[in-house]
């Protein structure tokens, strides 16, 4: 008989052996603690989204605000010579010359550096992706071909900034 009541409640005397029996308040109010510590990494989790999502925000708007510092840095060499080249008082034509064509130089080579190509395309065929028509000339050339640049246009990156204004053979 003895055995029939062990064999029916085997959980009651594990129970009590190891510990008390858990109260309901016992446990509600365990549950109570989990919810809470739960409900606070939620809002931990929340609070990290939204600081990152901000951080990205900033990040963003910095990228953006500062894009062109290296440029601009680059550009001030040529502004500088500009300047330069302006507080001389006595020269010849031919002194001018030299420095527009060392400044010309400083430009084309920021220019390179950071990927600005000229697109100067007499004798090529027209593309109106990269060209601009001005006018069409009577010339003995091939058709729609340009005969002459009236403006250069640039890419940065092979993505056009400006397309060449040109005139094109009928």
């Amino acid at each position: 008989m003895q055995q029939d009541q062990e064999l029916q409640h085997p959980e009651q005397e594990a129970s009590t052996e190891t510990s008390a029996p858990i109260t309901p308040e016992a446990k509600i109010t365990e549950l109570e603690a989990a919810l809470e510590e739960a409900k606070a990494s939620v809002l931990y989790v929340k609070a990290e989204g939204e600081n990152i999502r901000r951080r990205a925000v900033d990040d963003i708007d910095k990228a953006r605000k500062f894009a062109l510092e290296k440029f601009s840095n680059e550009l001030l060499a040529v502004k500088d010579s500009l300047d330069a080249a302006l507080l001389i008082e006595t020269s010849d034509v031919q002194s001018y010359k030299d420095g527009v064509q060392l400044t010309a130089n400083q430009l084309s080579s920021v220019f390179d550096k950071f990927n600005i190509a000229e697109i100067n395309p007499v004798g090529e065929k027209f593309d109106p992706n990269k060209h601009q028509a001005i006018s069409m000339l009577e010339n003995s050339g091939e058709p729609n071909t340009v005969t002459q640049v009236l403006q250069k246009g640039y890419t940065l990156n092979d993505r056009v900034l400006r397309p060449a204004l040109v005139m094109v053979a009928k």
